[in-house]
């Protein structure tokens, strides 16, 4: 059975994997890249289409996600446009790195080798940090007018220690020097631009654990740069032709009931948990990344297909679990709230 020349089953495929890529999107303010373009990939879609497809899909969900983040105070506006005005620099000089390297004949294998070196770096400290209890239980709540210092990460600490004017006050209490944001910025940009990647796995931990401001916030302002550059990306491959909507529409269509549902946990989960999920799935994504790169080198695809299903189990394992603590959360909620007397 056919709906709109497309098979109902693949539809209704694409809407579940779209409330999976939601929720995680929601939660994190990544997600999306890791999983469509690589799923699409192996179905068979041409890379243009592919890329486009997944940017368009990026685009759509995180405007969902930052409504939600936005209702709940979780969006930094200030910030987001300082860092997308950093990142853009930072894009374009990696941009220009990366090009030259290509040059010289080491760009795959320097990105390749980077990112899997990025991801699992990163996933390791933010995991070893929670589990750990190391620096930054700051408060979910965005509106706090200050927090104990001892509660910021060192890093953010001696960032904020140097108070070069003009100085920047941000959403949960924090000031930091402008220059220190956009050196921030530029820094995560330039790694993104080398990359090639959206990233929001380098721009999330660095709002929080360089800038110091609360990480539902970090996700929430993550979100709202992604908007921009999503959207962008998004246009330029429309006008070539490259988006398809009867991918894009039905992801978008599962993914509007899964951000929210993803946004409206960071309030809810413990902030350690978020990072010790967040760690997780960075962790698997950097072995899923070096599986596929290895099954390319010796050209056995079957590897790919092993680095997807790496990356859809952590995804479904990680969601699960992130569901699993919300709904743990409010029924201890429940439990605490005194009972009225008769």
């Amino acid at each position: 059975m056919e709906l709109f020349g497309v098979a109902v089953s693949l539809l209704g495929m694409f809407v579940g994997f779209g409330v999976l890529i939601g929720l995680l999107f929601g939660f994190f303010g990544m997600g999306g890249s890791f999983l469509v373009t690589p799923a699409l990939l192996v179905m068979g879609y041409p890379t243009d289409v592919a890329v486009a497809s997944g940017l368009a899909f990026v685009f759509g969900t995180s405007v969902i996600a930052t409504l939600k983040h936005r209702d709940l105070g979780q969006v930094d506006y200030k910030l987001g446009v300082l860092m997308i005005a950093g990142t853009t620099a930072g894009i374009e000089v990696g941009r220009i790195g990366l090009h030259f390297m290509q040059d010289l004949g080491v760009a795959n294998t320097f990105v390749s080798v980077t990112y899997v070196l990025l991801l699992g770096g990163i996933g390791a400290f933010v995991t070893r940090n929670a589990l750990t209890g190391g620096g930054g239980g700051l408060s979910h709540d965005a509106e706090a007018d200050d927090h104990d210092e001892d509660e910021l990460p060192e890093i953010a600490q001696t960032i904020q220690s140097y108070e070069v004017p003009p100085m920047m006050s941000l959403r949960g209490g924090v000031t930091v020097s402008l220059w220190m944001i956009l050196l921030v910025a530029f820094a995560t940009g330039l790694l993104s631009g080398l990359l090639g990647v959206g990233g929001g796995f380098i721009r999330m931990p660095a709002l929080f654990y360089l800038v110091g401001v609360p990480v539902p916030v970090a996700v929430g302002t993550d979100l709202f740069e992604i908007v921009f550059s999503g959207g962008i990306g998004s246009f330029l491959y429309a006008m070539d032709g490259a988006v398809d909507l009867t991918i894009v529409v039905p992801l978008l269509a599962g993914s509007a009931f899964g951000a929210r549902l993803g946004a409206a946990a960071t309030s809810i989960v413990d902030e350690d948990e978020i990072k010790v999920y967040f760690g997780v799935m960075l962790l698997l994504g950097a072995i899923a990344v070096a599986v596929r790169e290895i099954g390319g080198a010796v050209e056995m695809p079957i590897l790919d297909v092993v680095s997807l299903l790496i990356i859809v189990g952590a995804a479904a394992l990680v969601s699960g679990a992130v569901v699993v603590s919300s709904i743990r959360e409010l029924r201890s909620e429940g439990q605490a709230t005194p009972q009225p007397a008769d």
